[in-house]
């Protein structure tokens, strides 16, 4: 059975970028949860957020998941997907999980230049929340079955780190 390659990451790690680059590599789907949900809802992300609260982001984001087969897909997650435990279980269901893990310094600079807004970032110290939400989330990350350091290289060039780090996998 075809498995599905999913990334896992932070804000700021290149999930979308490297996800969109790797399955225009491979020749897979690609699949973003956050546009489903946006699809789902016909909201934007941060107006989910706004409106409704994250418990509510995070049962759209545990449903979206659910609905999901495994197959010839790159997936690109939203960065907390991993605090739900039973999200484990369909990230699993899918296919092989990668941490894209990258230094707080590079996430940091990547958010500043970003123009996608951050719910979880609003307003003052959000350079501060970056390295909370971090800390909280590493151990839940590294669960992931490949980790895969980034931020150092170019798109395609991480993307094909990736891809061999996927296709050397058992």
């Amino acid at each position: 059975m075809e498995r599905c390659w999913i990334l896992l990451g932070m804000m700021g790690s290149g999930k979308s970028a490297l996800g969109r680059s790797i399955a225009e590599l491979s020749g897979r789907e690609f699949i973003d949860t956050d546009i489903l949900i946006q699809n789902t809802v016909c909201r934007p992300i941060a107006q989910v957020f706004k409106l409704y609260g994250e418990n509510a982001f995070r049962a759209h984001e545990a449903a979206v998941l659910r609905k999901l087969k495994p197959g010839h897909a790159v997936v690109s997650t939203g960065g907390g997907i991993v605090l739900r435990p039973e999200n484990w279980s369909e990230l699993k269901r899918l296919g092989i999980t990668v941490y894209l893990e990258a230094p707080v310094e590079a996430l940091i600079e990547r958010l500043e230049r970003s123009k996608k807004r951050r719910p979880l970032l609003e307003g003052e110290g959000w350079q501060a929340k970056v390295r909370d939400i971090l800390e909280e989330r590493t151990p839940l990350y590294r669960q992931a079955e490949l980790t895969v350091r980034v931020g150092e290289k170019d798109i395609e060039s991480t993307a094909r780190d990736v891809m061999a780090a996927l296709e050397a996998a058992p």
